[in-house]
């Protein structure tokens, strides 16, 4: 479904008000749904009631039903070896920062992952990954990439991704600094996916896959979401933006680039 910018900003301004309820109940329960998530995580649905209701208010139940056929479509990646840095990438990223803090002499426990509720919880942040991703991806993304590119699209959609976390994050006591350091590693992390989205032939499920990374990544380091180190992750996911941004601008200047 194709769609211009007017419509992308109604649907940023669609999520925040659908959002606002969670956001009232993580206000006045303090709950949390898993270490560092509050109730408002649960407005991980919004992205895709928000994609529904303009789909179809767009093209009614035709469109509603392309828009969550987007959900599963491996099926637009034409070179499947792109599916490597989907699911490795981050990994790798935060392995790579677990390497350095041990190097600098910090002291961190030694990994320790049991694989069935490491998987039952892989599921479950898909789960909410894909929900996302059928709003930020499927809906947000496409007309915004066509425009910018990788850098503007992934800015303005990760700067929207970041903002929408901001009370979410102060619900559960994180500090400004903290929220700072975490919004730059969020939003270089939407600059990479808008580029593996244009890579995979803008499929969803890719992007799904590759955000149930960022989540699980967290969840797990190296003990139970213990230590995790945004601040490093996030200048190191910086980095990766940053050359992934280069590397796009050079291979589009190419004279052998198709």
């Amino acid at each position: 479904m194709r769609h211009g910018i007017s419509s992308t900003i109604t649907y940023f301004l669609l999520v925040f008000l659908l959002s606002v309820p969670f956001v009232a109940a993580g206000s006045l329960t303090g709950a949390q749904i898993l270490p560092g998530v509050p109730l408002a995580g649960l407005a991980f649905v919004c992205p895709a009631v928000a994609g529904i209701v303009l789909a179809r208010r767009a093209a009614g139940g035709a469109g509603v039903r392309a828009f969550l056929g987007r959900a599963f479509d491996a099926s637009r990646v034409r070179d499947k070896r792109w599916f490597l840095p989907v699911v490795l990438l981050y990994p790798a990223v935060v392995a790579l920062s677990y390497v350095l803090l041990r190097l600098a002499g910090v002291p961190l426990p030694d990994p320790d992952v049991s694989l069935v509720p490491a998987a039952a919880l892989a599921v479950a942040l898909f789960a909410g990954a894909l929900c996302e991703e059928l709003g930020w991806s499927g809906h947000a993304t496409e007309p915004l990439l066509a425009r910018w590119g990788v850098a503007g699209a992934g800015l303005a959609v990760g700067l929207v991704w970041a903002v929408w976390h901001w009370v979410p994050l102060l619900q559960v006591g994180r500090t400004v600094p903290w929220i700072a350091w975490w919004s730059l590693g969020t939003v270089a992390a939407r600059v990479i996916m808008v580029w593996l989205f244009a890579a995979t032939g803008g499929s969803v499920l890719a992007m799904a896959l590759f955000h149930t990374t960022l989540n699980l990544a967290w969840q797990l380091f190296p003990v139970n979401g213990s230590h995790f180190p945004f601040a490093l992750v996030a200048v190191l996911m910086a980095g990766t933006a940053a050359a992934v941004v280069i590397g796009n601008a050079a291979r589009r200047r190419s004279p052998t680039a198709q």
